[in-house]
């Protein structure tokens, strides 16, 4: 036991720190007006965390949007189609939308099979219910969805339990 203590304080300040950074960008949130938390959430999942961070200490809304130009993301999510960005703002996938608006509503796949220029798979964690406010549900694994696309268009998606999760046998 003696020898797991110091072991036991690095994960201890380990967690402390990644709870203080993340209840720092919580708050930071916000405190943005409802406007510009609704860009933000349209944004996120195609920041990169130190992105996100830069975002959130801009000091005005229009810092904030010059931000967004600077990095690209506004002009790709300008150069979607009208009906691609109108998914993405509604939170709802859609039959036929590009493979770059799917990354804008569920963030990237925890893993792919494929092209999706050509034919591929998108594996994302949880429901697609959940998806699009949480993006990847690492802590929420037991449910998954299965992206089909070809020729980089959505062309559907399941819903589905894996079966590879070991199940739970009541003892009679």
């Amino acid at each position: 036991m003696r020898d797991l203590r110091p072991c036991v304080r690095w994960v201890v300040v380990l967690m402390g720190s990644v709870m203080t950074l993340s209840g720092c960008t919580y708050a930071a949130m916000h405190k943005l007006s409802l406007d510009e938390q609704a860009e933000f959430h349209v944004y996120q999942k195609v920041m990169a965390p130190s992105q996100e961070r830069a975002y959130l200490a801009k000091a005005t809304a229009a810092e904030r949007t010059a931000y967004l130009s600077e990095i690209g993301l506004a002009q790709r999510f300008q150069a979607l189609d009208p009906s691609d960005r109108e998914a993405v703002m509604s939170g709802v996938p859609r039959v036929g939308m590009s493979a770059e608006a799917l990354l804008f509503l569920w963030g990237s796949p925890s893993y792919t099979a494929g092209d999706a220029r050509r034919y591929a798979h998108w594996y994302y964690l949880g429901s697609s219910l959940g998806l699009a406010d949480y993006s990847n549900q690492y802590y929420n694994s037991g449910n998954r969805v299965d992206v089909y696309l070809v020729a980089g268009q959505v062309t559907g998606w399941v819903d589905y339990i894996p079966s590879d999760i070991p199940r739970r046998r009541r003892i009679p």
